[in-house]
């Protein structure tokens, strides 16, 4: 539990420099340069996925649970992260009416997805995986909010071919990680 905790601080942590230091961010980022500060990021980010990853499977080996999860959870949330997969691509395609609409699609996907697997799953590693991803996503879409009204940012309508892109790339997406990527990689079938 040590390593995923440590790998939620750092990653999460990395993650949150926009939210509780853009001063401290914006200065770094000059002094570097913005290959350099991307690039240390980027590094530091690695470390702590790795450590969340490695600290999770460890934590899945003798799991503790705190509630029963029904079957149908698993269905439920397996669906939820349907939206999810669209809106994370809305995040990089530009021109779509989803990120006209939501303007910040890429956190609001995290909150989702984060949310639909608590619903599945029971664990005190879930809970501090999910929970802490939930948290994280809620301060970032509050933050970058904040910084859209204080730059007084306007977000240009969508148009309707990189809106269907959108979907049909994160349908896609989707269903090959829920019916095949999943599994694979994380060894539980969604709608298994």
């Amino acid at each position: 539990m040590t390593m995923l905790l440590l790998g939620l601080l750092i990653f999460l942590g990395v993650h949150s420099i926009r939210v509780f230091a853009e001063g401290w961010r914006t200065n770094m980022r000059q002094k570097m340069g913005e290959n350099a500060f991307k690039g240390l990021v980027s590094v530091i980010s690695i470390v702590g996925f790795a450590l969340i990853v490695w600290g999770y499977g460890a934590a899945r080996q003798q799991p503790v649970a705190l509630w029963a999860s029904p079957v149908w959870t698993r269905h439920l949330a397996a669906l939820l992260t349907l939206p999810a997969f669209v809106m994370l691509v809305a995040a990089y395609i530009p021109g779509n009416a989803i990120k006209a609409r939501l303007h910040h699609p890429m956190v609001i996907a995290v909150k989702v997805w984060a949310a639909a697997h608590l619903l599945a799953n029971n664990t005190v590693a879930d809970l501090l995986l999910f929970g802490g991803f939930l948290v994280w996503a809620a301060l970032s879409f509050r933050a970058a909010r904040q910084r859209d009204r204080s730059a007084h940012t306007v977000y240009a309508p969508g148009r309707m071919m990189p809106t269907l892109a959108v979907v049909l790339v994160g349908l896609v997406a989707w269903a090959g990680f829920a019916f095949w990527a999943h599994a694979a990689w994380i060894g539980v079938r969604p709608f298994g």
